[in-house]
């Protein structure tokens, strides 16, 4: 089957915890919005259907067109070697990316804290409000969260879950990648902290389609326009 992704070109967002699953398991897909008259496609869709998603990215996988990033996932997962067998622990990697998605919210708040509908520059002082908390209580907790449940693997296979890697882990990758770029600073304290989240980082990285799409042009680079961006006084403990 040949999987259409409609996501916003230009940027990673959401969408591209979708790409890295389609990459990792070579998949046959294209990514419609990148190409010629995509965006057009792309925005009839939100219209069409008689179960239209809210907002991309969404997924057509045969007569199907699924919404929502973790809803895609949980879909796509076992059809493309990604997702545990019995269905108890496809509902638990199901919970992790559920709370990957409330992690990526919180991320974009940081940068908007006040209205999304508003830009950065009309409110960078509740913004860097919202940074220093985030920075001192919820990047560690969620990385916590996280070292713990690997720790707690019954596999010790140091992935999530199971003794195998899934689109869970993946997406943690990504939080990873995005932290880095948005808070490197932030990072460089906190990484020696979860040592386990570090190594899954650097297993996901080296796992041979996904280290050839990282390496590719198809991968976006992060940017000012994404969820994870790079405002430096953002990063910074003081001022």
């Amino acid at each position: 089957m040949r999987f259409e992704l409609y996501y916003w070109p230009g940027i990673q967002g959401r969408g591209e915890f979708i790409r890295l699953a389609l990459e990792d398991a070579g998949a046959d897909y294209v990514d419609v919005a990148r190409g010629r008259g995509g965006v057009a496609r792309l925005e009839r869709l939100l219209e069409v259907p008689a179960r239209p998603s809210f907002a991309p990215p969404f997924l057509r996988a045969g007569k199907r067109i699924i919404g929502q990033t973790a809803n895609i996932l949980l879909t796509l997962g076992p059809r493309i070697g990604l997702a545990p067998r019995s269905e108890e622990d496809r509902l638990w990697v199901h919970q992790l990316q559920l709370t990957i998605a409330d992690w990526v919210q919180e991320v974009h708040d940081v940068h908007h804290p006040i209205s999304a509908s508003l830009y950065y520059e009309e409110q960078k002082t509740a913004a860097r409000r919202a940074a220093a908390d985030f920075r001192a209580e919820r990047m560690p907790k969620f990385f916590g969260y996280f070292e713990r449940v690997i720790a707690r693997n019954a596999a010790r296979s140091g992935w999530l879950a199971g003794r195998r890697a899934s689109y869970a882990d993946l997406s943690l990758f990504q939080m990873i990648e995005g932290h880095r770029y948005a808070f490197p600073r932030a990072m460089a304290r906190l990484e020696r902290r979860f040592p386990r989240v570090i190594a899954l980082r650097d297993r996901v990285a080296a796992r041979p389609r996904l280290a050839a799409y990282l390496a590719s042009k198809r991968r976006i680079a992060f940017n000012l326009h994404g969820i994870f961006r790079h405002y430096p006084e953002l990063d910074r403990t003081r001022g």
